[in-house]
């Protein structure tokens, strides 16, 4: 692994790695959109699909599961067998999936659609973040991981420009008697769908990582990869590559010489495999697994249900702030859980009068690409410091700030006030996640990495599913009750934050 580090340093940062992160661009954008769409199109389907909060939540929780189910056996399985079969599958079948959901004519066809779009994103993701960091020096690895993870807020804009673009039009058309209709949120979802096949296809023209290639002593495989690497980043002719002949004079031990063994079979690799994975159940890796699962399960809980509640939220800010006096955001909301409590009541007359959506209008997504804009900040501070004061420095500070925007969102009562707080804890939950998967990546090594992310992000989407789910009914008590919580969680994160080891570079 050294000497793949030594190689690619001499390859230098150049045309291959921003290539890789086009592909790798497209791969956030689909992280994004298979979780991010379902609230923007919520306001629009309620009626059409006949969803009440509780439906709703359910429906935003679904790719969670789905994601549950593929993460951690995708993970071993990415580490036997390599990144790229993973990402072209993951992938691909997610745009199959989108295609599925952007027809569904009931409420059921679209949560098992967004249910099997999460299971092929579990798969995916985190090969998506482990190839990237594989083909980056160790000087570079950090700096290039966070601008990577910046993707996020910007697929963030673009998503809130395609809803605000899409989702305000009136459009329907019926098929076949009426037995299909699409309206305008099935049209924005096939728009949605054709980001995850350009990231297909830009994964199909990338070679395997030389990491994985070197763990599974395809020694010639990875060498001409870095050769193409070297090539493409400099423009020099191969015979300057100073590492051009690295491995070739390699000495296979007996059991692992070619001439001498059989094509390895499926069961020998995951037996392989299954023997990589031991040293992460020992000290001291083990600890360090517990206490970023448990650090990631918190922060991704309170970022995912600020992430995906936000347009709702922001709509009922819209259309409810005012209502009986109350301006301040938790006042607003209580008003619309009341509404909604008397709505249930009065079932006669909401039938007689039919199922009225309440639209998102210009204001919530203008908010949303303003917070996309400003979650993108985080991420270039942090990237000019994380070489500075280290990734332990940088968490302890995002925590601390997570905790006063989230609790500060008590009081907010003006627009621009809560529109910056929602902004302000989303960027420093991304800041937080995206410093505590460096951060796994550097703690273990290739051969068990990208189980170890995988681990920590379906450890993490539990808390997304759970908190989803759980998030209307506690609004429904009272709109103090999730705030509060989510502030108290982020406690724990600052208190386990000083568990973590210090940067080995520091």
């Amino acid at each position: 692994m050294q000497e793949i580090n030594s190689a690619l340093k001499e390859c230098g940062f150049g045309w291959f790695q921003r290539r890789l992160l086009c592909a790798s661009f497209f791969a956030f954008m689909c992280g994004v959109f298979v979780t991010n769409t379902t609230p923007y199109i919520l306001p629009n389907a309620e009626c059409d699909l006949n969803m009440n909060l509780l439906h709703k939540g359910v429906l935003n929780a679904a790719p969670f599961v789905g994601m549950l189910v593929s993460s951690v056996v995708a993970g071993f399985l990415t580490d036997t067998f390599g990144r790229k079969i993973f990402l072209v599958g993951g992938y691909g079948g997610m745009f199959f999936f989108g295609v599925v959901s952007a027809f569904s004519q009931t409420y059921e066809m679209l949560i098992c659609s967004k249910f099997f779009e999460g299971l092929l994103f579990g798969a995916a993701y985190s090969p998506c973040m482990t190839f990237t960091a594989e083909y980056c020096h160790n000087e570079v690895r950090d700096r290039v991981f966070l601008f990577q993870s910046s993707f996020q807020p910007i697929a963030q804009i673009v998503l809130a420009a395609l809803s605000w673009a899409i989702l305000i039009q009136d459009w329907e058309t019926s098929f076949f008697g009426g037995l299909i209709v699409l309206h305008t949120w099935n049209y924005y979802l096939i728009v949605i769908s054709l980001f995850s096949l350009i990231a297909c296809i830009l994964y199909c023209l990338q070679p395997e990582s030389p990491k994985y290639l070197v763990t599974q002593n395809r020694f010639d495989e990875a060498r001409e990869t870095l050769k193409k690497i070297y090539k493409m980043n400099t423009g020099k002719p191969i015979e300057t590559f100073s590492l051009a002949n690295i491995w070739k004079e390699k000495i296979y031990p007996v059991h692992d010489a070619p001439e001498l063994t059989i094509k390895s079979t499926f069961s020998s690799q995951l037996a392989n495999g299954l023997h990589n994975i031991k040293p992460m159940f020992r000290k001291p890796l083990c600890f360090y697994l517990i206490l970023v699962c448990v650090m990631n399960y918190f922060t991704m809980t309170l970022y995912n249900t600020i992430r995906l509640w936000f347009p709702q939220l922001s709509t009922i800010v819209e259309h409810y702030a005012g209502v009986d006096g109350n301006s301040e955001l938790c006042g607003t909301l209580d008003a619309y859980t009341k509404d909604l409590r008397l709505k249930a009541v009065n079932v006669t007359d909401a039938v007689k009068h039919g199922c009225l959506p309440t639209r998102s209008g210009t204001e919530t997504y203008v908010n949303s690409i303003i917070l996309g804009c400003v979650s993108v900040t985080p991420y270039v501070l942090s990237g000019i410091l994380v070489n500075k004061v280290g990734k332990k420095i940088l968490i302890i500070s995002a925590a601390l700030l997570t905790i006063a925007a989230t609790l500060w969102l008590r009081w907010s009562s003006s627009r621009i006030e809560i529109v910056g707080l929602f902004a302000a804890d989303m960027a420093f939950g991304q800041t937080l996640m995206s410093l505590l998967q460096s951060t796994t990546i550097d703690l273990f090594p290739t051969s068990i990495r990208t189980l170890a992310i995988s681990m920590l992000m379906t450890v993490g989407r539990i808390g997304s599913m759970v908190a989803n789910v759980l998030f209307p009914i506690l609004l429904d008590i009272g709109c103090i009750v999730p705030f509060y919580t989510f502030a108290a969680i982020m406690i724990c994160v600052l208190g386990l934050a000083f568990f973590l080891p210090r940067d080995r570079r520091k």
